[in-house]
This record gives C-alpha cells, structure tokens and sequence, in this order.
C-alpha cells in the first residue's frame, strides 16, 4: 500500500463485518507492537458529548502548554482529523509507517477496520512524545478498542439509548458497557446528571475513585456567566464555551472535573481553563455558519441530541421558516427524533447518504409521513447532502434559517462538497 486511501481500502476489505466487539484479537496484536504511553491518559466514553469533551480537554491542556495527543472518531471529511497532534491534524503520510507496524504486527489476526486503524493510531500517539492522550471510545466501552489502553482518568458523558444492537436494550445495560472504561483507584468522572445504576456499582465494585456531577463538582451560571466547583477548587465568573448549546456546560463541567483530578501530573491554571474554553473548536456541534439565512450544522443523529439540538434551535429565537437536510442510519429511532424535530421544521430535505448502513432519502420521507401531523409542513428527498443543501438555499428566504442535522455523512457532506462556494453564492 503506497498511500492512505489504499490502506484504508485494505483495512475494509480485511474484516468481513464492520463491528466485531471483543478485545482479545486487537490485544494480541497491541501486544506485540509494545503500545505505551508514558503520560496520563483520559479516556472518554458516553452517548453524547464525547466529542466535545475530548476538543474541551484538548484546548484546555493546549493552553497550558501541553503537547497533546487526540484521537477521537468518526470523521466529518477526511480519515486523518481522526487524529490531532499538538492541535494539528496529522498528515497522511505520518500514518502510513504506523499502519505498516500493525500489518506487520497482525501476524494474520483478522482486526475490523475500526481495530486495524485504531491501532495504527495509537501507535503514532505512543512515539509523538505527548504530555497528555485524550481517548475517545468508538462504541461502548468495554470491549471497545480504545479500551486496551489503561486510563489514568476515565469521563463518561451522557448515557442515552443509541447503538442498542450491541449495547443492550436500556440505559442500565448501554451504561454497564461504558462504565468498562474504569479502573481501579483512577479518577472516574461521571458527567451525566442522572446516570444509570450500573455505571456507579461498576465503579464501587472496581474501586474507582468516582467524581459525581451534583456530589463532587457541580455548576452554576447565569446569562453572562458560570461558575465550577470541585474538590478543593473553584472557578468563578467563566465565559460561556465558545461550542454552542445548554449542553456543552455539563461536558465543560466534566472537562474541570477531569483536570482537577490529575492536578498533580498535569496542572492547569485559570487562566488556561478561560482561554481554553473561549478557544475550543469542534465542527458540527450546533455549528452556526455566519450569513443568510442563518445555517445550523449538528451531528445529532440520535434521540437525545437531537432534544438537545430542539433545545438550541427554540434558544435562538424566531425564524420564519426553517428547513432542514437530514439523513441518518437505518438502525436510528427515527420516530423518535422525527416527534422531537418535527414542531420546529417547517420544509425537509431528506438526502441519501453515501454507505449501505443508511436510510435511504425515500425511506426517510415515507417514515415521515407516517407520523407528522403538521399540515402545513413539506418534504423532498436529495441524492446527497449538498444537493439537499442546494435545495434548501434555493428556496429558504434570507430571515429563514437552515439546519443540516443526522449522521457525520450528513454534516460531512455538506463541509465536503463546497459550503465555502455555497456560502459565497448564496448565503
């Protein structure tokens, strides 16, 4: 393999299913690549927030002069911002020696595409001398790939019903599954306000130090404001997360929490919480595009964001249309999310995506009007995001507000496929 696209190619062909859980293959290989990493390690896991956690840590540690490491997934647009080094993105070719240690590692040990690329990741973060590895699980936790790392503090963000085929059919189950992510004696930020039972007997059971939002660090804020307090500190008078939305305070509230346990081998100031929060970047999280009309870019392809992205859409005030460009997965509740967003979308634009694990446009309309009841609302179905996007521009007034929300397919599309030309013409 010459370069990253045929890599990627090879690591697709090399598994016959997507998603094998189970860590015993993927260890075996680890193993002989002598995967360490020196400096502590925060691994995060959760339903909802990961993202955002893990880009709040990054800016934070960046601020106070640590050389992080990040590997967080999926992808907007390209494999490689799967992985961030001191801020930056890798470049491809910094990966390719890195996938040619796991193939010569894997000694004919069959790693899905997921296993194959997390390794070649983790190998490239253990030799980039990092004072700090920021983790995110792919999928659960327990018998994710990430999990063969040990963490030195472990954040579970918001626990919610998603991937259920392989996690369990409730919150209790998906939590058992995330809280396989603790380890003894180690820090174990739960940052989910009402988080499941199994997740707190999982961490009494091992001997986790647990930090509960409400018991051990909590928040507080006003309109211009907050405020966080933890064990033995506090921090007043914080500007808002420069990420949008009433979430983002929990995951920043878990981000602190996070930091103030690993004090002592990785000190932050205030000041580097201040800038780092007012600075922290992450595409496709209530993402507002400037310009008319207003574009909103979320991720939210599940229930419980997709509440959450309701909730910052009724935050930003009266719009007289608003259209939105959705796709998702076939395994999603879309019931559910279409109940959620329904009241707010006036015009649909459902779009194909580009993976067999999709929806289709014309799935997702027929599913919709089994159950909107709004007569004055309207829907067509796109080839693919951009074009569904294109659509949406054509017809939405300047005062009116587009939201392009569902999968990473979706968001990514639109980023893909020219918003800056778009933008230009249109907006």
């Amino acid at each position: 393999m010459k370069n990253l696209p045929e890599w990627l190619a090879w690591c697709e062909r090399l598994h016959p299913q997507a998603i094998e859980l189970g860590l015993e293959r993927v260890k075996a290989v680890a193993n002989r690549l002598a995967i360490r990493f020196n400096t502590p390690v925060i691994t995060v896991a959760g339903t909802n927030g990961k993202g955002s956690t893990c880009a709040m840590l990054e800016a934070i540690a960046l601020q106070a002069g640590y050389r992080t490491g990040v590997y967080t997934s999926p992808h907007l647009i390209h494999f490689e911002e799967r992985c961030r080094i001191h801020g930056e993105i890798v470049k491809p070719e910094a990966l390719l020696p890195h996938f040619e240690r796991v193939e010569a590692a894997r000694q004919g040990v069959t790693l899905t595409y997921f296993e194959f690329t997390t390794l070649a990741i983790l190998s490239l973060m253990a030799a980039s001398a990092l004072d700090v590895a920021i983790l995110e699980v792919g999928l659960g936790g327990r018998l994710d790939a990430v999990n063969i790392i040990d963490a030195d503090c472990a954040v579970i963000t918001s626990i919610a019903l998603d991937h259920m085929e392989y996690l369990g059919p409730d919150r209790e189950s998906i939590g058992r599954e995330k809280a396989g992510i603790l380890r003894t004696g180690k820090p174990a930020i739960v940052s989910d306000p009402v988080p499941p039972d199994s997740v707190l007997d999982r961490g009494k059971e091992i001997g986790a130090d647990l930090w509960l939002l409400g018991r051990d660090f909590n928040f507080s804020g006003d309109k211009q404001q907050w405020a966080w307090a933890g064990r033995g500190r506090r921090y007043a008078g914080l500007a808002y997360p420069a990420l949008r939305g009433a979430n983002q305070l929990v995951n920043a509230a878990g981000v602190l929490a996070a930091l103030e346990s690993l004090r002592e081998r990785l000190p932050i100031t205030a000041q580097a919480v201040r800038n780092g929060l007012a600075m922290v970047e992450l595409p496709g999280r209530f993402q507002i595009v400037p310009g008319q009309p207003a574009l909103v870019l979320d991720v939210a392809h599940n229930p419980h964001s997709a509440a959450a992205l309701a909730a910052n859409l009724d935050a930003m005030g009266f719009y007289p249309t608003t259209h939105a460009v959705f796709g998702a997965m076939a395994d999603k509740d879309l019931a559910s999310m279409f109940k959620t967003m329904g009241p707010l979308v006036d015009r649909w634009y459902f779009t194909d995506l580009p993976t067999p694990r999709a929806e289709s446009g014309a799935s997702l309309l027929a599913r919709w009007r089994s159950q909107e009841t709004r007569k004055d609302a309207s829907a067509s179905i796109h080839a693919d995001p951009m074009a569904a996007l294109t659509a949406a521009v054509a017809a939405a007034d300047p005062a009116d507000r587009i939201v392009v929300f569902g999968s990473f397919y979706t968001v990514g599309g639109v980023l893909k496929d020219g918003l800056p030309r778009l933008q230009a013409k249109h907006l």
